[in-house]
């Protein structure tokens, strides 16, 4: 049995990027023409002109932290949808409320891959424990357990002892849920005395997948394996057994970017996680999803071909109050770019004498008393806040993606 879900997996890297930008144009199209947002958004955009990651990083981001405002403005879809929804599989209300659509088709959240890598196969029993109402985890991951032609038990969330029982009773092979539920299920049936010994397979996704949690599975003999989605995308990228970072799905375009812009950092640097998709009902296009991560170098020793992730690193909205107004990463950025001398700069929010201060640190390859006025002038222009700048050398603010640093207590 292959080790790979399709051929797909294995593409040289070039081949995969001339396929990928070669099918943009239409989905750009597609976008345009279909949903009245990007219709907006896009209207002085030539989609046969984005064939590159160069010209596709000169469109602008779409933010996920936008989509509450959007949707209450023009419901149910905030205009990003290019389909009635009348011809929607599955309506979603996220907390927020954030409406989410699930199109017809085969695995429309692009789970199956990512549970593949896994281990779970066709003929497979697995025990869904994602949540089935409102949110759309369980059917994202039983559409995909589905294409695979494996059963699902929709367990859902909660019902600890009841959990336990249907795995002694069922003997599904894999589950599927939140990091440490599958944990509190494994003790509850230990205390119960029942055989939950079926498991062999775990899927996990919602949450930090702890080195402790690992441990713990792998002295049960259960191999977990973990993806990164989220409830707009779908999988966005998914561990497989090398356990060495998070392989990007077929099905998207990721860009790490500079929090608080839609500027691409160099591979390794920290930034934020920029996401197209090819889903033709909700054709999201340089979606900002507000989570942090990094590029891996090289390929995979599983074999996979495609970019890795290093994992889910942080929130990339850093917004903080300081002296009781909102301050912004893109703030931050905007003051970055009107002085091409600084390379990289941290807004350092702190607290002296029960008063709030911001330092801008910036790495600059030169410096000096006119510059820093200059920056001074422009920081407080900016924000309509005053603030002290402080150079340090280039590489010296360390990679973690933080434009923004409250240190206040």
């Amino acid at each position: 049995m292959s080790d790979f879900y399709d051929q797909l997996e294995t593409r040289s890297p070039d081949q995969r990027e001339a396929e990928l930008f070669a099918a943009l144009p239409a989905q750009i199209a597609h976008a345009r023409a279909n949903a009245p947002y990007f219709a907006r958004l896009l209207a002085d955009v030539d989609p046969a002109s984005i064939r590159d990651r160069a010209a596709l990083s000169r469109l602008p981001v779409t933010r996920k932290s936008d989509l509450i405002a959007l949707q209450k403005d023009a419901p149910p879809f905030g205009g990003l949808a290019a389909i009635a929804i009348g011809q929607l599989a599955r309506v979603f209300a996220s907390p927020g409320p954030i409406h989410d659509p699930e199109p017809h088709g085969k695995d429309p959240w692009r789970s199956a891959r990512a549970l593949y890598a896994s281990g779970i196969r066709g003929g497979d029993l697995v025990q869904n424990c994602f949540a089935y109402h409102l949110t759309p985890a369980g059917s994202m991951f039983e559409t995909g357990a589905h294409a695979l032609g494996a059963a699902v038990i929709p367990a859902g969330t909660g019902n600890t002892e009841m959990q336990a029982q249907v795995i002694a009773q069922l003997k599904p092979k894999a589950y599927i849920g939140t990091p440490d539920f599958l944990k509190i299920i494994l003790e509850k049936g230990d205390e119960l005395g029942l055989d939950v010994s079926s498991l062999k397979v775990g899927h996990v996704a919602g949450g930090p997948f702890l080195p402790d949690a690992r441990a713990f599975y792998e002295g049960r003999g259960i191999n977990v394996y973990q993806s990164y989605g989220t409830a707009d995308l779908g999988i966005v990228a998914y561990e497989t057994p090398a356990r060495a970072g998070l392989v990007v799905e077929e099905g998207a375009i990721i860009e790490i970017v500079r929090p608080g812009t839609g500027d691409p950092v160099p591979e390794g640097e920290v930034g934020e996680v920029v996401v197209t998709i090819f889903n033709p009902a909700y054709p999201l296009v340089r979606f900002a999803t507000g989570d942090l991560s990094a590029v891996l170098p090289g390929q995979s020793p599983c074999g996979r071909t495609n970019m890795r992730l290093k994992g889910w690193m942080g929130r990339a909205d850093q917004t903080t109050k300081v002296k009781g107004m909102f301050v912004h990463p893109q703030q931050v950025a905007e003051v970055v770019r009107r002085h091409p001398q600084v390379a990289k700069a941290r807004l350092v929010v702190g607290r002296q004498d029960a008063n709030d201060t911001m330092t801008l640190r910036c790495e600059a390859a030169e410096s000096g008393e006119a510059l820093a006025s200059s920056l001074r002038e422009t920081l407080a222009s900016v924000t309509k806040l005053k603030g002290t700048v402080e150079f340090v050398a280039p590489g010296t603010l360390p990679n973690d993606g933080k434009v923004i640093d409250d240190t206040r207590t």
